[in-house]
């Protein structure tokens, strides 16, 4: 099997534009594998929710995402992209958050620009730090990566379209091109000729969109639109969580009501045992017996 890292840059050579649902735990990264995704990513928003039961506003921290997230890539054999929201410090705090991330078996990370305490990036009141603070998180990042021996692929996410401008997004863009970033991703943009713009800059770059589900700031293309645009990589952060509350909500007001959940609103007992590995744990088991 290739190493995480390896097995995503692999994906990034490929043509066309990649899709990859957000996970927020061992269950749900197992299912996008089994669905056919080439890869995912852990979502701080989703986490924060799943774990916290908080908003994403800064509650969630290094060494909780760090082991949520070793979860995760030990659940399945898909390269696994992290959020690394904003290293949780400065450029000494990176370094230590991107070589944790390479531990925990990551395949890439993504960090952003937000000030301390961060927040989602389709929220209100969005700030971010100077630009050569900015810049020096990737740097700090790629220098982290190196000494570690890793190649794990670093994303560089700025939340300045909300913060302060287009240009500024775009500006950052470039200067995180020129410190070493593998994927840039400018969050929120506001309208199809901002993604395009956005794909304009250093284009021998992959770009990352960011498909915020049910109402974000940025308008919902499909993967051949993105694809048209220049995108590489789509994400989906919100799908699974959000499916994940409305189903357990119906459920749970079935249960109060004297009532299950109906047949087709849930997984056969035999299906959800297959789903998690009973069969294939009894299987291994009696090489032991």
């Amino acid at each position: 099997m290739n190493p995480p890292a390896k097995a995503l840059r692999q994906i990034l050579e490929l043509p066309g534009v990649h899709q990859g649902p957000a996970c927020f735990d061992g269950l749900s990264a197992k299912l996008v594998e089994r669905a056919g995704f080439q890869y995912c990513f852990t979502s701080g928003f989703s986490i924060s929710a799943a774990r916290l039961g908080l908003p994403d506003t800064g509650f969630i921290s290094y060494g909780e995402m760090v082991d949520q997230g070793q979860q995760i890539t030990q659940a399945v054999s898909i390269p696994v992209i992290g959020d690394g929201d904003n290293g949780y410090g400065n450029a000494m705090n990176v370094k230590r958050t991107v070589k944790g991330f390479i531990r925990a078996g990551f395949a890439g990370i993504i960090l952003e620009d937000q000030v301390s305490p961060k927040a989602c990036g389709h929220t209100e009141g969005r700030k971010v730090v100077s630009r050569e603070e900015a810049v020096m998180r990737i740097k700090a990042a790629v220098d982290a990566r190196k000494e570690s021996g890793s190649d794990i692929v670093i994303v560089a996410r700025t939340d300045s379209r909300q913060a302060l401008s287009l240009e500024e997004s775009l500006w950052r863009s470039r200067a995180f091109a020129d410190a070493g970033a593998d994927v840039l991703f400018i969050d929120a943009l506001a309208s199809k000729e901002e993604m395009k713009a956005f794909c304009e800059v250093s284009p021998l770059i992959p770009k990352m969109a960011n498909m915020l589900e049910g109402g974000g700031k940025t308008p919902i293309l499909n993967p051949l639109e993105l694809e048209e645009i220049g995108y590489k990589l789509v994400v989906y952060p919100l799908s699974l969580i959000g499916v994940s509350i409305r189903a357990m909500q119906d459920s749970l007001t079935a249960l109060k009501g004297g009532r299950i959940p109906p047949p087709g609103s849930m997984p056969s007992f035999e299906e959800i045992k297959e789903i998690l590995g009973f069969n294939n744990y009894y299987e291994e088991e009696k090489r032991y017996v």
